[in-house]
């Protein structure tokens, strides 16, 4: 996703429940793109005498829609909207945002748009394949 210059579809924070031990909530700088959704640990600033290197590609995780069942489990508790994205191996990462935000209907608008995309590429596919049989 990161490669493919995807174009940011909406940014901003969320919070999504680690899998330790102590399930402690984490923000993390989240883009959605019409590929998935990159989670990015915050930047904590640099001190002002030294200069450190960009962040490594290696914090940042991609949930590409590809590997996305479903987003679940919508709750709303107080000022957090609580969802579950669940992915194709059966995995699932527990999130929160304030309730205005509206990610969890942001990353399922974009999942099912990504999906119908994904549909529609297989059924043109298996006309091609169709018509060039077909052909004499």
């Amino acid at each position: 996703m990161l490669e493919s210059g995807c174009k940011a579809v909406k940014e901003g924070m969320l919070e999504k429940r680690s899998d330790g031990l102590l399930q402690l909530w984490k923000k993390k700088r989240c883009i959605l793109t019409e590929e998935g959704l990159l989670l990015i640990p915050p930047k904590h600033p640099p001190p002002p005498q030294q200069q450190q290197p960009a962040e490594p590609a290696a914090k940042i995780k991609e949930l590409h829609f590809s590997n996305m069942k479903t987003v679940d489990c919508v709750e709303r508790k107080g000022k957090y909207v609580y969802f579950t994205v669940v992915m194709a191996e059966g995995k699932e990462i527990d999130f929160r945002c304030a309730q205005e935000q509206g990610w969890n209907a942001a990353i399922t608008l974009q999942m099912v748009q990504y999906k119908n995309r994904q549909a529609i590429l297989a059924v043109r596919s298996t006309r091609q394949k169709q018509q060039h049989l077909a052909a004499p």
